[in-house]
C-alpha cells in the first residue's frame, strides 16, 4: 500500500509540474534573481586583512557563492549540455532563488525591515527557517569544496561573516566547520574532491564514452550530502519555525521530508530539470487561512501539490518512516531508479 500512495503522489506531482513549467517557460523567468549581478569570481568578494570575506546574510553574495561553485565545477559537465546547463549543482542556487523572490528569506517576525522591498531587500535574516536550512546547503557545501581543492591554491583564507544573532547556530570557516560538523564536511569534501579517483573516473572521460552508471555516481554523493546538510540542520532550526504561520510551516516541513524521496531516485538537479519541477511551488509564502486544496490564488496543480507533499510528509510520520525506508529500498538499483525516475519524466513530457 505504501508504495502505492507514494506513486501516486509522484504522479500527481509529474503531471503538475509538466503545467506549471509551461506556464513559467513562457516568462523567460528561469534564473535566480540578479544572477548576472552576482559575484563570479572569489576575488569579485571583499579582500581584507589577507582574507577573501564573504557576507552569507545578503542575498547577492550568497548566489555569488553558488555562482563560483558552478563556475569552478563546469568543467566535470561539460559533456551534459552548453553553459554548463548539465551541472547537477542548478538545484541549488535555483532553490535559493525561488527563496529570494517568494520573500522566505526576509525576516518572518516582523521586527526588522530585512528582505523587505521597503527596508533591505538583498537581507537574509537569521530569524528566517528557510535562510537558515539553506546555510547549510550554501556554505557548508562551498566550504568542502574549498577544502577538497574545487578552487586550486586560494591566495586567501576563506572567512564568512556571522549573522547578527544567533552566531553559534553556524560555522564560518574551513578549519571552523571541520572542527564542529566534521561528518558534514567529510560528506561535501567527497562531493567536490578533484584528487578523488572515483570523480576523475567520472568526469576526465570522452561523452562517448560517459555512462549513465558513472552520471548516477555523482548523483549519489551529491544526494548523499545534500540529505546530510538537512538532517543536520533540520532539528536546529526547529525553534524558526515559530515565527512562520502554520500553513507555511507545515510547508517547510513537508518539502524537507519531500526531499529525502526525492533523493532516493538520485534525480537530476541540472538546469532545465531543476526548472521544470520548481515550477509547482508556491509563489508567496502561505499565511493563516490558506486551506489546502482551495487557496484561490493558487493554480490547481500548485494546490494538489501542496497537498499531496501534506499527504506523503503524514503517511510518512504515521508508519514511522517505513514509508521512506521501502522507498529507498525500491530506488536501491539503477535498474530501481531509473524505471522512477523515467515515470516521472514520461509524465512530465506527456
Amino acid at each position: 500500500f505504501g508504495i502505492h500512495a507514494l506513486l501516486t503522489v509522484t504522479v500527481t506531482l509529474s503531471r503538475a509540474t509538466a503545467t506549471a513549467w509551461s506556464e513559467k517557460d513562457a516568462t523567460g523567468d528561469v534564473y535566480p534573481p540578479l544572477w548576472d549581478l552576482a559575484p563570479e569570481n572569489l576575488l569579485d568578494f571583499l579582500v581584507k586583512d589577507n582574507k577573501i570575506v564573504i557576507n552569507a546574510w545578503n542575498y547577492q553574495e550568497r548566489l555569488g557563492v553558488y555562482k563560483n561553485l558552478l563556475n569552478y565545477s563546469a568543467k566535470y559537465f561539460t559533456a551534459f549540455g552548453s553553459q554548463n546547463s548539465g551541472n547537477i549543482l542548478w538545484g541549488l542556487p535555483l532553490q535559493h532563488g525561488w527563496q529570494f523572490r517568494t520573500g522566505r528569506l526576509a525576516d518572518p517576525s516582523s521586527v526588522s525591515s530585512c528582505g523587505y522591498k521597503d527596508g533591505d531587500l538583498l537581507c537574509i535574516s537569521v530569524r528566517s527557517w528557510w535562510s537558515c536550512m539553506n546555510y547549510y546547503l550554501a556554505i557548508i557545501p562551498f566550504l568542502g569544496a574549498v577544502e577538497a581543492g574545487l578552487f586550486g591554491q586560494l591566495p586567501y583564507e576563506i572567512e564568512i561573516l556571522p549573522p547578527e544573532e544567533r552566531r553559534a547556530d553556524f560555522c564560518y570557516s574551513v578549519a571552523n566547520c571541520r572542527s564542529r560538523i566534521p561528518k558534514l564536511m567529510d560528506e561535501w569534501k567527497a562531493y567536490f574532491e578533484v584528487n578523488n579517483f572515483t570523480f576523475i573516473f567520472i568526469f576526465s572521460v570522452s561523452p562517448e564514452t560517459f555512462s549513465s552508471f558513472k552520471l548516477d555516481d555523482a548523483l549519489r554523493l551529491m544526494w548523499r550530502a545534500h540529505v546530510a546538510s538537512i538532517a543536520y540542520a533540520l532539528p536546529r532550526f526547529q525553534d524558526r519555525l515559530k515565527y512562520l504561520s502554520h500553513p507555511e510551516a507545515n510547508f517547510g516541513e513537508d518539502w524537507a521530508n519531500a526531499v529525502d524521496f526525492i533523493a532516493a531516485t538520485h534525480f537530476s538537479t541540472d538546469f532545465q530539470t531543476t526548472n521544470n519541477f520548481q515550477a509547482f511551488l508556491p509563489q508567496r509564502m502561505l499565511v493563516e487561512g490558506d486551506v489546502l486544496p482551495s487557496i484561490s490564488d493558487f493554480s490547481p496543480q500548485q494546490n494538489k501539490v501542496l497537498l499531496s507533499l501534506r499527504a506523503l510528509h503524514k503517511a510518512n510520520q504515521l508508519t514511522g518512516g517505513l514509508l521512506l525506508k521501502l522507498w529507498q529500498k525500491a530506488m536501491s538499483t539503477e535498474a530501481g531508479r531509473k524505471i522512477g525516475r523515467k515515470m516521472i519524466e514520461d509524465l512530465v513530457s506527456s
